[in-house]
């Protein structure tokens, strides 16, 4: 690759090597090794078979049973729940499906440390915003000072994901995203067949004052609280 890296760019390449560094959890991409040096910039970590989830819930052939999927919710919820109870925390900043891999188990990781942070302090910089609209939470969107509770935002799009099967905010181009949901205050509709439980984890992920979200603690709490149950309540009545 041509790899004409520098500066700011070197600097972030190495901060995400020095966050991987530190990781070591079932639900993140195990980091086996880093070239420094350009112009052979490399990370090298675990491989995992299954891919993105983001291509195995939307471009593959593959059929994810409920219980499948709701296995998948909490490991994503266990992986961030360790990022940020880490010392010093970690935010992930990208959080979304095309940055979860998948292992043959099914295992989920959580993956991609590019634009995550160490949080030192109440609030991470705002100067640079993280992330890719259709997963990003507004307050990010709006450029404001945002913390750890900017990820469970994002886990309330992949919640919503994995409940519906469909790709977030499809109708709509990444520009009118950020107005929707940073200026207009909007969020994804949630289907009424979503079982009750899970809809309302998903809105709770969504509440518009970020420190009134629930922490991933909270969230594999009230995920095991599902446990027999589906994230679809057609099922639910025919079970």
């Amino acid at each position: 690759m041509n790899q004409d890296i520098s500066g700011d760019a070197l600097t972030q390449f190495k901060g995400e090597i020095e966050i991987m560094l530190r990781l070591r959890h079932p639900n993140v991409v195990l980091f086996m090794g880093a070239v420094t040096r350009p112009p052979n910039l490399s990370i090298l970590t675990e491989f995992l078979p299954r891919g993105s989830l983001f291509k195995l819930l939307h471009r593959s052939n593959v059929q994810l049973d409920e219980r499948r999927r709701l296995h998948m919710a909490l490991d994503v919820a266990k992986g961030m729940n360790y990022l940020h109870t880490s010392n010093p925390m970690i935010v992930h900043r990208d959080l979304k499906t095309p940055n979860l891999l998948v292992d043959r188990n099914w295992v989920v990781k959580v993956c991609d440390f590019g634009m995550s942070q160490m949080k030192h302090h109440t609030f991470l910089s705002s100067k640079s915003t993280a992330g890719t609209p259709e997963w990003m939470a507004p307050e990010v969107m709006r450029n404001e000072p945002s913390n750890e509770k900017s990820d469970v935002y994002s886990f309330g799009v992949i919640l919503w994901e994995l409940a519906t099967l469909c790709i977030p905010w499809t109708e709509i181009n990444s520009m009118q995203v950020v107005g929707a949901v940073g200026f207009q205050f909007r969020h994804l509709d949630i289907p009424e067949h979503v079982d009750h439980v899970a809809a309302r984890i998903i809105s709770d992920c969504w509440h518009p004052e970020p420190q009134s979200r629930p922490s991933f603690k909270e969230i594999i709490t009230r995920i095991r609280s599902l446990g027999h149950l589906s994230m679809d309540r057609s099922n639910n009545q025919t079970s």
